[in-house]
């Protein structure tokens, strides 16, 4: 009876979490330094009705934005996803592999450089992000690349972004170090909505072809020696995979600088919720991760509007707090 009760339960949450990202994308709409209430946004999206200010302030900038988050928090949890299986560690996340430090780096080099268009800042930060990972794999191959050989150089790559990233900052300009420390801190207010097309072009795409790879997913938390007993290429399996997650993060940041805790926190809830495999962790990670970006962004626009604070902020205190509390729950370990 207990079993047939808890599978009811998690079929309900599978449902609601289906549905979870259009809640998600109606409160953002609704939420700002101007509210609009459920029927007045009713109104203006399904009957056209409403004054100039508001259609544009739904369709041209709410909307938008909302799509660009739940964009956003579906690549990093689904990167994070990817990586923790990877690299059998529960902490990796989508910046483990110094991803996110090359694409802060390209990112500052260009903002200290003058340039102030959305078009060349996330073409850098992009740029820097794979320099960075084509940089971790060239080491790693050396040791056929393996988990410890991957994070190591991860952590080598992102500890040399970071010196460059501070000698930019210290010399910079002040207003161009303000920018991109408010770059760094996460904000999506900065992408260039024309991105969003190509992004969730390539989101779809890298997506569908993670997830191909659920079983071959599967195999590599067992353990090289297990994956490679039952057939599984170890080696070229962990380059497709490494090489998808990096570049769906490379995108992520260079749409919305860092933000952190989403690609870490969000895969191990779904992984509590509904079990280890990646056939159902990797939709319903992205699922989760769209949601929960989508109400960040939107506290993050209503906290203390008119004015606004970096998004990567509140996820920052919403996730932090979690992730302990899975620590102590779980006595130590995740």
């Amino acid at each position: 009876m207990n079993k047939v009760i808890a599978n009811k339960l998690r079929t309900l949450g599978q449902i609601s979490l289906l549905l979870s990202p259009l809640l998600a994308i109606s409160i953002s709409l609704s939420a700002g330094s101007l509210e609009l209430s459920c029927n007045r946004l009713i109104e203006i999206l399904l009957n056209g009705v409403g004054t100039e200010i508001d259609t544009i302030i739904v369709w041209q900038i709410r909307l938008p934005r909302a799509l660009l988050a739940g964009l956003v928090g579906a690549a990093l949890s689904l990167s994070g996803v990817t990586f923790q299986a990877v690299l059998r560690n529960p902490l990796a996340d989508p910046y483990l592999l110094g991803v996110s430090g090359g694409a802060a780096l390209g990112a500052v080099a260009a903002i200290t450089c003058g340039f102030q268009s959305p078009v060349i800042i996330p073409l850098a930060a992009f740029i820097g992000a794979l320099g960075a990972l084509l940089v971790v794999y060239l080491v790693a191959q050396a040791h056929a690349c393996s988990s410890h050989t991957l994070i190591l150089s991860g952590v080598m790559v992102g500890s040399l972004a970071a010196a460059l990233l501070l000698f930019l900052l210290w010399q910079a300009p002040a207003d161009a170090t303000r920018q991109a420390i408010f770059w760094l801190a996460g904000n999506l207010s900065l992408a260039n909505p024309d991105w969003l097309g190509w992004g969730w072009l390539w989101f779809i795409i890298a997506f569908t072809l993670l997830w191909s790879q659920s079983l071959n997913l599967d195999l590599l938390t067992q353990g090289e020696e297990t994956a490679a007993d039952l057939g599984l290429e170890v080696g070229k399996t962990r380059l497709i995979l490494f090489t998808l997650a990096g570049a769906l993060t490379a995108c992520a940041v260079a749409l919305s600088g860092l933000i952190g805790f989403v690609g870490l926190v969000i895969p191990h809830i779904c992984r509590l919720l509904w079990g280890p495999s990646h056939r159902l962790l990797l939709p319903f990670s992205a699922l989760l991760g769209s949601s929960f970006l989508i109400i960040a962004d939107a506290i993050a626009r209503s906290l203390y509007a008119p004015a606004e604070i970096p998004v990567g902020v509140v996820t920052a205190l919403l996730g932090a707090p979690f992730f302990l509390f899975l620590l102590r729950r779980k006595g130590g370990g995740i």
